[in-house]
């Protein structure tokens, strides 16, 4: 079973997806996938009748702060409780001078976790713990991409959140209502492990851009980590790799319009109608044979110039000159972007093979392997996902959240010079003193700063 929900309340089918929205469009017999929940440590220091260690499910928006720690005081609103509408004020939660951030929680149901999130921090809250509604395992909150109104607030997410344990949300709201403080500590440090010197990490996307929000966020997050990819490429000190997800097409199945139209090598591997819409625009097959393309640029260059970074230099160029909106997704249009960047494009084409030969093609069949998950990784069924030192990435797809996560992969004082940029640091001090002893007359400050691997926002 699929372990990640939106809200009960506004259950849609998760197009996003990608394994029961080709079922449905090619008529598959359901698939189960084996999902992991991604999990942070959370401490209550206070007070001592619920103090301990707790974990809770990192939400798959807004930026985790991985690599980092956040201690604050726990606030409960029993006016608003399910944060479903506006808190009425901008500092409702927001720390007072000398104090410590504020971590809001809030109850799950009547909307979608991304807005509890959301008008949370618009009233000031540095994080947010979504309290479960019944007893259950921990699940993945993910965020509403196909909703044109959630999607004006989804990037402008900055903070944390997670869900927590129904039992452990009424512990935390009962001290609350008995006027007990309420301390907890959330922390990120070993959500990402650093077993090397060097960070392993996996961008499983696609090339088709007609597919709304999601497309359009992959595509910029390529073109805006592109620089930092490169960086930590060129020295070493990361290993990437692209990967794509495609499925097969049943045998019952292999004769049908579906299957023709969205899938080579006679059904072995698909991918859904880019419109959705089999009469006109682009086929699924066409993203199939795209998707190979790319996996190709990136093995060719690796093999032949030991340069896999230029995959990050070739998929932005496509994406720029060879889109769908333009009618420019195309084989002459990719291998014009090929030729430019120093590659043979007949490499290329002996790497892709013959899409209408009825056999497998041993690189797309290695790609539906690599998304079967193997030990504490799960399955790979969502578009875009990032997968770090074996851990799937949950958080918002941007240049600094994605990046602090892969610099929190090192050990620390190993981390290479981007890591270490005064953008990826915190001086938690110059708010409220961090919440610590100062005197302003003698400049002296019982706050010390120690640079962490931290969120630069």
């Amino acid at each position: 079973m699929i372990r990640i929900q939106k809200n009960r309340e506004m259950c849609k089918l998760p197009l996003t997806l990608l394994i029961v929205w080709t079922c449905f469009l090619i008529g598959f017999p359901y698939v189960k996938a084996r999902f992991v929940v991604e999990t942070n440590s959370l401490s209550v220091t206070s007070p001592d009748s619920i103090k301990g260690q707790y974990t809770s499910a990192i939400g798959n928006f807004g930026v985790p702060d991985y690599g980092g720690t956040l201690a604050g005081t726990i606030a409960y609103s029993t006016e608003n409780a399910f944060a479903c509408s506006e808190f009425g004020s901008t500092d409702k939660f927001k720390s007072r001078p000398g104090g410590q951030p504020v971590i809001v929680v809030v109850d799950r149901g009547g909307c979608y976790f991304a807005l509890k999130v959301w008008n949370a921090q618009k009233a000031g809250a540095a994080a947010v713990l979504v309290a479960d509604d019944r007893e259950e395992p921990l699940i993945t909150m993910d965020s509403p991409t196909e909703d044109t109104v959630a999607a004006d607030f989804l990037d402008n997410i900055t903070i944390p959140s997670a869900l927590i344990e129904k039992s452990l949300g009424d512990k935390l709201k009962k001290a609350i209502g008995n006027n007990e403080m309420v301390s907890c500590k959330l922390d990120w440090r070993e959500s990402v492990p650093h077993p090397d010197e060097r960070v392993e990490y996996e961008f499983w996307t696609s090339s088709n851009d007609e597919c709304g929000v999601r497309c359009q966020t992959q595509t910029e997050f390529v073109k805006n980590f592109k620089g930092a990819a490169q960086i930590l490429e060129k020295g070493g000190y990361t290993l990437f790799t692209p990967h794509y997800i495609t499925w097969f097409c049943p045998e019952a199945f292999l004769t049908t319009r579906q299957c023709k139209s969205q899938c080579i090598n006679n059904g072995r591997y698909c991918h859904p109608d880019p419109e959705q819409d089999f009469d006109s625009g682009y086929d699924g097959k066409d993203v199939v044979l795209q998707n190979l393309r790319e996996i190709c640029v990136y093995k060719i260059a690796n093999e032949t110039l030991a340069r896999p970074w230029l995959w990050w230099d070739f998929v932005t160029d496509f994406q720029i000159r060879c889109p769908m909106s333009q009618k420019q997704y195309n084989q002459d249009c990719a291998e014009q972007v090929i030729a430019s960047l120093g590659l043979e494009v007949q490499k290329i084409r002996d790497c892709m093979g013959d899409p209408e030969a009825d056999s497998d093609n041993q690189i797309l069949k290695a790609e539906q392997e690599a998304q079967v998950g193997k030990g504490s990784r799960g399955d790979v069924t969502m578009l875009p996902t990032l997968v770090v030192n074996n851990v799937q990435y949950r958080g918002k797809l941007d240049r600094g959240a994605v990046l602090k996560a892969i610099c929190s992969g090192f050990e620390e004082e190993r981390e290479p010079a981007i890591c270490l940029s005064p953008e990826m640091e915190t001086n938690e001090c110059l708010t409220n003193n961090g919440g610590c002893w100062q005197d302003v007359k003698a400049n002296i400050t019982a706050c010390k700063v120690i640079y962490v691997k931290s969120s630069l926002f």
